[in-house]
C-alpha cells in the first residue's frame, strides 16, 4: 500500500509513540474499525495522556502508523523484542512522513554510510535550509515551528536507539532484525532499511 505524501510537521505533535501505537495495534488484531479504535482510545485514555489535546494532536499520526505497518509486521511488534519495537515504530514514522525520511535517507544513513557518527546541528540547520528552498509549503513554515521540528527528530532518533545519549550528537547503528530486513526487502520496501543506515 501506498500513501501518497506531502511535507508536514505533524512529528510535532507526534514524536516516537511507541507505547501508543501498540495500544492500536492490539485493538486492530481484535479487530475493531478505525472509528471504534479512536472511540476507545480517547474514552479510555489508552495512551494514558493527561489531556485530550494531546490525545486528538498524537492519534492521527498514530493511526496512519498503524495502518502503514501491515499484519506481519503488526504481530513482530507485538510480539517482538524491545528493539524490534523501536525499529518498526521508526520505520513506521519514516513510511508516513515524507520529510522525516528524506531526513533519514539524506543525512543519518549517508552519514552512517560514510562511518561519521556525529550528527551535528550544522547538519540538520542544512537540511532544513535545503528543504526549505525546494518546497515553498517547507519555507512557509514559522522558525518556531521549524525548531520544534528539528528537536522532535532528534528526539526520534534518540528514543528509537540511534542517538546515544538524548542531548547527545553520537549517532548509533541499529541492529536489524533478519525478520524485519527480508520483509520490508519482499515488500519492494529495502530503501527504509537503507535509510536506517544498513
Amino acid at each position: 500500500m501506498t500513501i501518497e505524501l506531502e511535507y508536514s510537521s505533524s512529528l510535532n505533535g507526534a514524536s516516537f509513540l511507541l507505547f501508543e501505537l501498540k495500544q492500536v495495534l492490539k485493538l486492530k488484531q481484535l479487530g475493531l474499525a478505525k472509528d471504534e479504535i479512536r472511540k476507545r482510545v480517547k474514552e479510555e485514555n489508552l495512551f494514558q495522556f493527561n489531556n485530550q489535546g494531546r490525545i486528538h494532536r498524537a492519534l492521527p499520526s498514530v493511526m496512519k502508523r498503524a495502518e502503514a505497518i501491515g499484519e506481519n509486521l503488526a504481530a513482530l511488534m507485538l510480539e517482538g523484542s524491545i528493539e524490534m519495537e523501536k525499529t518498526l515504530n521508526l520505520y513506521a514514522i519514516m513510511k508516513t512522513d515524507l520529510l522525516f525520511f528524506e531526513f533519514m535517507d539524506e543525512v543519518i544513513a549517508e552519514k552512517l554510510h560514510n562511518n561519521d557518527y556525529l550528527i551535528e546541528k550544522k547538519d540538520i540547520n542544512l537540511f532544513f535550509t535545503s528543504k526549505a528552498e525546494q518546497s515553498e509549503k517547507v519555507a512557509a513554515w514559522s522558525d518556531m515551528n521549524v525548531e520544534k521540528l528539528k528537536r522532535a527528530y532528534m528526539q526520534v532518533l534518540y528514543e528509537s536507539g540511534m542517538l546515544r545519549t538524548r542531548k547527545g550528537k553520537e549517532l548509533n547503528r541499529l541492529i536489524i532484525d533478519m525478520q524485519i530486513r527480508n520483509h520490508l526487502t519482499q515488500i519492494g520496501e529495502a530503501r527504509y532499511i537503507h535509510a536506517m543506515g544498513e
